[in-house]
């Protein structure tokens, strides 16, 4: 069922402080209280939202997917200088904000406590997120601005994890607040599962397998993750999947539709997703990308990233756009938060590493099958028999390969799992700003050095000065 958003509500908080906040800052003219349900409505939609924008405009430079060929220094992976995107720490912080609001009132009125497990997800969902991206982060102080704490520490990412507080002690906290709600008052503002609890915390397993599995070289995850398989009750079917559908017009559709022309050509299709596609034959190509200008009938070009625009002549026509799922026909287009696909991939790997008791190869090909019905392209018959059919002597890099292709719409993600797994092989760059390497973790925004001094250069010493080659905890 489309899940249509039809009202953008603007943002009723704000980043900031001063020492006479009450004063300078308060309206008497505006709301001093929220319901949770606005609350939810707007945090999970502008998470999906911006985040979509960002992954493809960012994430999909860093995974592969695509290609600048203007305002390029974060494609040359030069990430302290984001340009048409690249700087997604305010939007976590935000909305873990906001989120954080939703909690709060959800223990102390009764009223809400409908709000407190999906919440508690929902604050995992993007904490995972947000760490894997810049590794340690601001996260126990973080939003207790209003105890006097305007200064938060940096927690380890390993804290982040495993601690008290953490992902997934707040993932079973959240399916144990669900299990436990017996009131009448039902979930509303809730854009993913229309109030649907079941989902909720079939959305949660299915995180908490991904958590685990993104912490298996540093943690023994066996016996949890088969006790959450054995049970079986996360995201199994593409109808559970938590997402929210774009439309095809104003005010809800995908940003890179409401953009002028020329920030959309901007970006083409990569080199490294070109030869990946047409070495597996793969008909996906046709709703990713668009046929090149100067192809002779339909032909896709996919272009190197990182090049130095300064120095180098492009023609667009040469190189192929993305699909008009981007543009043209958003409402074809999910914001995506997780999927049947992402889910079978990640337990295709863990039982190929012998983590769990399945069958790897079939968990491999339900994947496969899901992300095909995920993208709206029928499944070849032949494919999983010919050019992506299963080889255990490489099927790590077919799994990962898999999901990378599927998350074009979430580069970050794909960019996240190159880093844990070594694949799919991403190229060097044409004309690197980083000395030639690939980039290895997020950079923490300039603004950090300034505003919370102390505890940033705590941080970046642990990150031999904020190096973006420097690798987060479960990547050590």
């Amino acid at each position: 069922m489309k899940k249509y958003i039809y009202i953008i509500l603007s943002s009723i908080f704000f980043i900031g402080c001063t020492s006479d906040f009450e004063d300078i800052n308060t309206n008497p003219n505006a709301p001093v209280d929220v319901q949770p349900s606005l609350l939810l409505r707007q945090v999970i939609y502008d998470y999906g939202e911006q985040m979509s924008y960002e992954g493809f405009v960012a994430g999909n430079l860093l995974g592969q997917h695509l290609t600048a060929l203007d305002f390029n220094l974060f494609d040359r992976h030069a990430l302290n200088s984001p340009q048409l995107g690249g700087n997604p720490w305010s939007i976590f912080y935000k909305n873990l904000r906001d989120n954080e609001l939703i909690i709060r009132k959800s223990r102390t009125s009764e009223t809400f406590a409908v709000y407190e497990g999906p919440a508690l997800i929902f604050k995992a969902y993007m904490t995972m997120a947000l760490t894997d991206l810049f590794g340690d982060v601001p996260y126990s102080e973080a939003f207790t601005g209003d105890v006097g704490v305007v200064r938060p520490i940096y927690d380890t990412q390993e804290d982040i994890y495993l601690a008290e507080g953490g992902i997934l002690d707040n993932l079973e906290k959240g399916i144990e607040a669900i299990n436990m709600y017996s009131g009448v008052i039902t979930l509303e503002g809730d854009i993913l599962y229309n109030g649907n609890l079941d989902n909720w915390i079939k959305f949660a397993n299915s995180l908490r397998i991904k958590a685990l599995i993104r912490i298996s070289s540093q943690e023994n995850i066996a016996t949890t993750l088969q006790d959450i398989v054995t049970e079986g009750n996360y995201i199994k079917t593409n109808t559970e999947n938590a997402i929210f559908e774009f439309t095809d017009g104003e005010p809800n559709n995908f940003r890179m539709a409401r953009l002028r022309a020329g920030d959309f050509n901007n970006f083409v299709m990569s080199e490294t997703i070109e030869d990946a596609l047409t070495g597996l034959n793969d008909p996906r190509v046709n709703v990713l990308f668009r046929s090149f200008g100067n192809a002779t009938g339909i032909a896709y070009n996919g272009l190197v990233n990182g090049i130095d625009a300064s120095q180098t002549t492009i023609s667009l026509s040469d190189y192929s756009l993305a699909g008009t799922v981007f543009r043209e026909n958003t409402g074809d287009l999910n914001a995506n938060y997780m999927t049947a696909w992402e889910t079978s991939f990640l337990l295709a790997e863990a039982a190929l590493k012998g983590i769990i008791t399945e069958n790897a190869q079939t968990l491999y090909e339900e994947g496969v099958a899901q992300a095909f019905e995920y993208w709206n392209t029928e499944l070849p018959s032949n494919y999983l028999a010919t050019t992506a059919a299963y080889n255990s002597t490489s099927a790590l890099e077919q799994i990962i390969t898999q999901k990378w292709i599927a998350n074009t719409i979430n580069g970050y993600e794909g960019w996240i799992e190159y880093r844990r797994t070594g694949f799919p092989v991403l190229r060097n760059v044409s004309a690197s700003l980083n000395n030639g390497l690939i980039p290895i973790r997020m950079p923490y925004p300039a603004e950090e050095a300034t505003l919370n001094t102390t505890n940033y250069n705590r941080a970046a010493e642990r990150t031999d000065n904020n190096s973006i080659n420097f690798p987060v905890w479960w990547d050590q």
